[in-house]
């Protein structure tokens, strides 16, 4: 006799395919659940003509039913350029009233957006609920929207059935922040782990470092370019960002220092691609409420990458790092940075055996066994 199939309804009330750390995070983990026998129901907003999975350069696993939900008005006014985050939870609602009807309904719903859970506390209170916390939110809100946030974030810790934090500095900062007494299980970031690398040329390790992520300025990409401006004959490739902050970042350089290549955003296969070849990856988050409560999404792809990590010292990193496993810079210090770069390319030896460290660090911290793990 077969047992049901879990059938996990996925809530995410933004475009997909989104190139961002959480498009792609949830691309990523849906796509390990399917992989691991449950059925999922992925609500988004549609975006464009590609699928969800799209930038991962996959098809829609079998196991996964998309359920696109726009935020444009229904009929003829659709044509009207209005758009509202209560359209799709509207129509979400339509969705789960007509599974309860027809016996249909999801054993589990899971949200990684505050304010959609909480409202999902209200409308569809029996409904068992997953919560996936990023941050604190009534601690990263803006401060006019601190209080209602904070209230709402409550409710959900209050009242669902799991709740899941991406680092342990998010699950402490809940729990300290909301006095919040039960158990909030930590699960990071995964990777999808290549089985095989090129090989890289250490001796020019120099000419071949890399960022790759948001240019927000918490992200630290602001010293990075500034780290760089002491940095004649080295190469830097940052992936990522709006042409804006790009253009932000590009008049903070000055003419003496090492070389910057601008890449913007790329399709995650094109990342894989670049992070493959290179042999220096930089993390340099800035010490504040964001990076407080990471888990770098890219940090794990580094090190799966095989590439040797300069990483700015914070209570995020040393979750996944080693003393030993990285070389380490001062947080929002361009000098400390740039000294830490230059350390790192004198020994194309040390640095090849901190990139081969790295690639066994992460090598069971994949998406399938954080699938596993949330089953």
């Amino acid at each position: 006799m077969h047992s049901k199939r879990f059938h996990l309804l996925y809530v995410f009330p933004e475009p997909l395919p989104l190139s961002r750390a959480r498009g792609v995070q949830v691309a990523h983990f849906v796509n390990a659940l399917a992989q691991q026998g449950a059925m999922v129901t992925l609500a988004y907003v549609p975006s464009g003509s590609e699928h969800p999975f799209a930038p991962l350069g996959i098809e829609v696993p079998n196991g996964v039913v998309l359920l696109p939900l726009s935020r444009q008005l229904p009929g003829l006014l659709g044509a009207l350029s209005m758009k509202s985050h209560r359209l799709f939870m509207w129509r979400l609602a339509r969705w789960i009233r007509n599974s309860v009807k027809t016996g249909t309904v999801p054993d589990m719903v899971f949200f990684r957006h505050v304010k959609a859970a909480a409202w999902c506390c209200d409308a569809f209170p029996r409904l068992s609920l997953a919560y996936e916390a990023h941050e604190v939110f009534a601690q990263t809100a803006k401060p006019s929207q601190r209080l209602r946030i904070s209230s709402l974030e409550r409710k959900v810790l209050n009242s669902a059935l799991l709740v899941i934090a991406n680092s342990q500095g998010s699950a402490d900062g809940l729990s300290r922040t909301h006095a919040v007494r039960r158990s909030i299980v930590v699960l990071p970031n995964g990777v999808a782990y290549p089985g095989s690398l090129p090989q890289k040329d250490w001796a020019d390790a120099s000419r071949r470092i890399v960022y790759a992520g948001s240019l927000f300025g918490w992200k630290g990409v602001d010293d990075l370019v500034e780290a760089f401006n002491s940095l004649p004959g080295f190469r830097l490739s940052v992936i990522g960002g709006t042409p804006e902050q790009v253009q932000r970042l590009k008049e903070r350089q000055n003419g003496g220092g090492g070389e910057i290549e601008f890449l913007g955003q790329q399709p995650h296969y094109e990342v894989q691609h670049r992070l493959a070849t290179a042999c220096i990856a930089v993390l340099p988050n800035r010490s504040d409420k964001d990076s407080e409560f990471t888990s770098p999404l890219k940090l794990f792809e580094y090190l799966a990458s095989g590439c040797a990590v300069v990483a700015t010292d914070l209570p995020a990193m040393r979750e996944v790092l080693g003393a030993n496993d990285a070389v380490w810079a001062r947080p929002g210090d361009p000098d400390s940075l740039a000294g830490a770069i230059t350390l790192a390319c004198r020994s194309p030896e040390s640095l090849e055996q901190l990139g081969l460290r790295g690639r066994v660090l992460v090598r069971d911290k994949t998406w399938v066994r954080r699938a596993e793990s949330f089953l």
